[in-house]
């Protein structure tokens, strides 16, 4: 046996494993449902235990891979077929290493009683009505190695019960189609339990003194309240007939079975006693109002999220401090549980979105074109996918952190997004219909219902595509009022952003220019999955040329006055595979010869933008400004300078040439690229956290490593304020720090940051961080200045 599986780190794969009861609690067990905890011993360890049988019987030597075809008329049959392969697997001979594995981990509770529940998972086209679970029973025994032998081989020989058979010969579902593993639980002494029903019309509630063995085996009438499905009031209360109630039985306390009255062990293995409850205990009602309420409130919790019509199985345990509610179990119509949602990854943009999948395996190549209002799941993304996501409604990676390209391009696009979703694209079909929450980074199966209410969002569907937003009147899709009256900030507020189709949504925004132009991202429109120096040398140079700078125009026409910062060329080789030129250097170069470097080996690109950005300038548009991405070193800064001025940009008198500080050196030599002549900074927190901590920014598993709140990066970020404010250059930043942390914006404030940039989605929450930034500044220091 491999491995335990516990219920709060059960995945939707292992599902076959370890039962529909067990994966149920464990979807409401990891939404944070108070869950009696509990692990699995899996249905492979149940097919394995069988083929150690060797038995001499023809049937008990075929299994698990027999079918039983008998014939469930010939009851005499049926009952010798059912008690011999039962007193073969009671008998049998449970592998030590199992059993001390299962002790163990059981152990860790410090329980006298453990319950052992079977769990079914049915591999089968065949639709399977009714509550398959309830053909078999749950076995208490005592935490031992001994008796959890017996209990486990009490459960797997319930499968082979006469009326088990019976009910899978008349379904037509053989036992190679039956998964069948062991949930085990603690049992402690509870003051109450029961059941939570509920369908459409109404809820009730059964409750009983002790544990809930007694309504199981009908050996009380429980109390009942009714409940008004819509306020959770008790419209009505009955008493119910409760004479005896269930206790874990501790062998080494004489004085409490000296206390029970009539008290008998109803287990083998001594593990329960049963005790008459006094006249006065029978007359009152098994819950008090406080523990009603709770049980009220926890299972309106669970319809309105799982839908009305469910049974909850609850206890109250019993505890002289703090009594505890937990949930047992839960019983729903087959197409609500698996709503939860079965896939979770980091929420990487905002949104939500219900749409057909698009699903591209990493053994595909990467698609000539991807069909409209679908949601793309892939293995990862790449810069060079964006021609092909404008049409798109939605993004699923496998990989990838909140920097990876998939979340950028995500939300360059302004659609959610979920990434670092592992084995979405194995667990997901196309075609198939999901919901994708990328404020939670959630993915969920639909239900296929009509219009309805999601966390008090509004659902309005457009064919084969549900957007899913809030109701607030006026809003634009970035978030803000047009009747808002914004307080005034002294810190410039920047956008980053490079598709021309947003433009008429982001300039309205009250942002003070662009801080980023993501030059590639704007070219990949252009470039129909070519690499750039092909149509150099394909002689389409003119047209490159007149395409970028009518492109860049419309950024320049748009926020005139206001300064756009166009921030040349980008590109890894490994992230963009279609356009690689093959050059084996790059490809095996874990930074790639980006940024700076790559114009020095072959300025043709670079010149060719500047000509752009010529063109625009003589167009009448001063208010474009140049940022060098990726720079390592001074003099390949010098080296582009010298390009810049002899391309003319620096004659208009406006004109500024910037560079990224992402590169650690950087941090060293500000002083010495101010001399050089760079006018202003921008810190790009993504790179700057990667090349800090040593952590690969794509790679999501990593992405409680990957923090831009990190000491050494928020040093690095102040330290680089301080020496751009004493050189006399703006600083600004365009990372995603800000606008994943809006925290850290109180420090950027209070260090003297010029700018921030953010997506066009964090604008409105950047806004108010910075707002409410100055205003603390504004009164600590009037506070100072009273206090002096």
């Amino acid at each position: 046996m491999e491995q335990l599986y516990w219920l709060d780190q059960i995945k939707l794969q292992d599902r076959a494993k370890v039962g529909d009861k067990a994966f149920y609690l464990s979807r409401i067990m990891q939404r944070g449902y108070p869950v009696m905890p509990g692990f699995v011993v899996s249905a492979d360890i149940w097919r394995q235990f069988l083929e150690t049988l060797n038995s001499s019987e023809s049937l008990v030597a075929d299994l698990p891979y027999s079918s039983l075809h008998l014939d469930v008329a010939n009851w005499q049959q049926l009952q010798q077929v059912a008690g011999r392969l039962r007193e073969e697997i009671i008998l049998a001979h449970v592998p030590q290493h199992w059993v001390s594995m299962i002790f163990e981990a059981a152990r860790t509770w410090e329980k006298k009683c453990l319950i052992l529940r079977p769990t079914l998972a049915v591999s089968s086209v065949t639709q399977v009505e009714g509550n398959i679970s309830g053909l078999l029973e749950s076995v208490f025994c005592v935490c031992d190695e001994e008796a959890i032998a017996q209990a486990l081989k009490a459960v797997w020989s319930q499968l082979f019960r006469a009326r088990s058979l019976l009910y899978w010969q008349s379904v037509g579902i053989n036992l190679q189609k039956i998964n069948l593993a062991v949930l085990v639980q603690p049992v402690e002494n509870a003051i109450a339990s029961g059941l939570f029903n509920a369908n459409a019309l109404s809820s009730e509630i059964e409750a009983t003194c002790g544990l809930g063995v007694a309504i199981t085996n009908g050996e009380v009438l429980p109390d009942v309240h009714y409940i008004h499905e819509k306020t959770g009031v008790v419209k009505e209360q009955q008493l119910g007939n409760k004479i005896l109630a269930y206790r874990v039985h501790d062998p080494t306390s004489i004085a409490t079975e000296e206390s029970l009255s009539g008290s008998r062990s109803i287990t083998d293995n001594n593990c329960l006693l049963v005790s008459l409850l006094s006249e006065y205990q029978q007359k009152q009602y098994a819950l008090s109002e406080n523990h009603l309420q709770q049980v009220i409130i926890l299972g309106n919790q669970l319809v309105s999220e799982l839908g009305a019509k469910l049974t909850m199985k609850w206890t109250i345990t019993e505890a002289t401090s703090d009594p505890k509610l937990y949930i047992t179990q839960v019983s729903t119509p087959p197409s609500v549980i698996p709503s939860l949602y079965f896939l979770k990854g980091i929420g990487a943009a905002r949104g939500r979105v219900k749409a057909s999948a698009y699903v591209i395996v990493s053994s595909q190549p990467k698609p000539a074109q991807i069909p409209k209002g679908v949601i793309v799941i892939a293995p990862a993304i790449t810069p060079d996918w964006l021609p092909l996501l404008h049409e798109v409604v939605g993004i699923i990676t496998e990989r990838g952190g909140l920097t990876s390209h998939g979340a950028i391009l995500s939300r360059e696009l302004g659609i959610p997004a979920v990434v670092n979703a592992t084995n979405a694209t194995n667990l997901i079909q196309t075609g198939e219909l999901i919901l994708l929450d990328g404020e939670r980074g959630e993915v969920y199966r639909s239900r296929g219902e009509g219009d309805k209410v999601f966390d008090g969002e509004k659902i309005s569907s457009h064919k084969n595509t549900t957007v899913l937003h809030h109701d607030k009147s006026e809003q634009s899709q970035y978030g803000f009022s047009n009747a808002q009256n914004l307080p005034m900030i002294a810190t410039q507020l920047l956008v980053n952003f490079s598709q021309p189709s947003l433009i008429e949504k982001v300039q309205s925004l009250p942002v003070d220019g662009v801080g980023l132009l993501r030059s590639e991202l704007m070219m990949l429109n252009i470039l129909e999955g070519q690499n750039p120096h092909t149509w150099l040398l394909g002689g389409r140079q003119t047209e490159l040329l007149e395409t970028l700078s009518e492109q860049i125009k419309k950024f320049a026409r748009a926020f005139a006055p206001r300064p756009v910062l166009y921030r040349s060329l980008d590109w890894r080789t490994q992230d963009l595979p279609s356009l690689s030129d093959n050059k084996q250097s790059s490809s095996q170069s874990m930074l790639g010869e980006h940024g700076t470097l790559s114009y020095v080996r072959n300025p043709a690109i670079f010149e060719l933008e500047l000509k752009a950005l010529m063109a625009v300038q003589k167009s009448g548009y001063s208010n474009i400004n140049l940022m060098l991405p990726f720079v390592r070193t001074v003099e390949e800064f010098v080296f582009c300078r010298h390009k810049v001025e002899q391309s003319g940009l620096t004659q208009n008198s406006s004109f500024q040439l910037w560079i990224m500080a992402e590169v650690p050196s950087v941090l060293f030599l500000l002083p010495e690229y101010i001399k050089a002549g760079a006018a202003g900074i921008s810190i790009g927190t993504n790179d700057l956290t990667q090349l800090i901590l040593g952590v690969d920014r794509e790679q999501g598993e990593l992405a409680n490593i990957f923090d831009e709140r990190h000491p050494a990066v928020m040093g690095a970020i102040a330290q680089l304020i301080k020496t751009a404010k004493a050189g006399g250059i703006p600083c600004s930043i365009c990372g995603q720090a800000p606008a994943l942390y809006p925290e850290i914006i109180d420090k950027l404030v209070e260090w003297g940051i010029t700018s921030i940039s953010v997506e066009p989605e964090a604008v409105e929450r950047t806004y108010n961080a910075i707002a409410r930034a100055e205003h603390r500044l504004i009164l600590a220091a009037a506070r100072r200045q009273l206090g002096n």
